[in-house]
């Protein structure tokens, strides 16, 4: 008898034709989910005869409580090498090997620009004023050259959007509690005495942070107050770094210009989620990590975690 593998939120329905799921064939039956499952109850009616479930980055939590309720899950595979919605030592707890795939995070750095190109030039209002047939011209855009952006956070991602910040010509700051001048250095960035110093002096932040104990709610309603009226804040990284009441507040008040976002606290968004309306929000459904080659990346490396798995030996495992 074959065992029962589940992909999770298969959105674009991409997944089975993103990997060679066909030597599988004769172990796995494979099957799709494309709807996103919000409820424990429905994953637990969508997921209870699975030995191995696909699950796509944090869009489907895996507490304790799951596990409990999943007693033939064997195998869980999660895109990425890190995965802060999997409680691991409930994993191991219950017999469940954790894989993940590698990534690249070329295309978060991609969409970062994009969000910051899209709000310093008002593409949004201006191509949809084009459409409807709306005024020629009605804003006047942000010149990057010369501005100042602030990264909060200085890793791998936050390198690059500096660079290409540099490229643009804009003066790059960057802070972390634990960046050095050295490591500012290497990338050719300035080091801000502080956070609080970064928020007064930039007119674009975009946060490259990982989410912990230390940065969750690292950004509230003081800090959004500490920019300039005419400053963008970007977030390509984790939702709850900025405190989501207080960002909504800022926008509708007018103390930034406006806000980039791809990530939020709930996702995917309600349809009547009041950040669909907020003013100045130029919004992403999570597309940060979502390409043609991280997809093939994920599903190839999916299989492969199946397979070693099967053999006896897992590869890529977590915790």
């Amino acid at each position: 008898m074959r065992l029962r593998c589940a992909v999770l939120d298969d959105y674009q329905g991409v997944a089975l034709a993103s990997g060679e799921w066909s030597v599988l064939a004769d172990s796995v039956e494979v099957r799709v989910v494309r709807e996103h499952l919000a409820s424990q109850d429905e994953l637990v009616a969508a997921l209870a005869d699975c030995e191995i479930v696909v699950a796509m980055r944090e869009r489907t939590p895996f507490s304790a409580e799951l596990f409990d309720r999943l007693p033939r899950l064997r195998l869980l595979v999660t895109s990425g090498m890190r995965n802060a919605s999997i409680d691991l030592a409930a994993a191991g707890r219950h017999g469940v090997t954790v894989c993940g795939t590698a990534g690249s995070s070329e295309p978060t750095v991609e969409l970062t620009w994009a969000l910051i190109l899209g709000l310093a030039r008002q593409l949004v209002p201006e191509s949809t004023a084009l459409r409807d047939g709306g005024p020629w011209q009605s804003t006047v855009g942000v010149d990057l050259h010369g501005s100042r952006l602030g990264l909060l956070g200085l890793g791998r991602i936050g390198a690059r959007v500096a660079r290409v910040g540099q490229a643009f010509g804009m003066e790059v700051s960057a802070w972390s509690r634990n960046l050095t001048a050295e490591r500012a250095g290497e990338v050719g960035v300035r080091l801000a005495g502080s956070m609080e110093e970064l928020l007064a002096d930039s007119d674009f932040v975009s946060v490259h942070l990982v989410l912990g104990e230390r940065t969750r709610g690292l950004v509230g309603a003081a800090e959004l107050k500490r920019m300039r009226p005419s400053a963008y804040l970007v977030n390509t990284s984790r939702a709850p770094i900025v405190d989501q009441a207080a960002l909504a507040e800022a926008l509708r008040g007018g103390w930034i210009a406006g806000a980039g976002l791809d990530v939020f606290e709930t996702e995917p968004l309600a349809a009547d989620d009041d950040v669909r309306s907020l003013p100045n929000l130029l919004a992403t459904p999570h597309l940060g990590y979502v390409t043609r080659r991280n997809y093939r990346t994920y599903f190839e490396q999916a299989v492969e975690d199946i397979a070693a798995f099967l053999a006896g030996e897992p590869v890529r495992v977590l915790g």
